[in-house]
């Protein structure tokens, strides 16, 4: 089995009164993705933003569902 963790972070925007997902970075750990976030959020000014984890198997193609690591601000209902 080869299975790899991946640590994301999404930042948020409104557009058009509606809350819109921006480009996914890669985060090198959990605490480095929702210190990410946090800086998405506060720093930069976002609507919100949200760091996940998620495990896949590459030999198989295979993804896990997305384990919210931390939520700031307002992000989309799909988080």
């Amino acid at each position: 089995m080869s299975e790899i963790t991946l640590f994301m972070v999404v930042p948020f925007d409104y557009v058009g009164g509606d809350i819109v997902a921006g480009e996914p970075v890669r985060c090198r750990n959990p605490a480095d993705a929702i210190q990410r976030a946090q800086g998405l959020w506060k720093t930069f000014g976002h609507a919100g933003a949200v760091a996940f984890s998620r495990t896949s198997d590459f030999e198989t193609g295979t993804f896990d569902d997305k384990k919210i690591l931390r939520r700031f601000g307002h992000v989309s209902s799909e988080y």
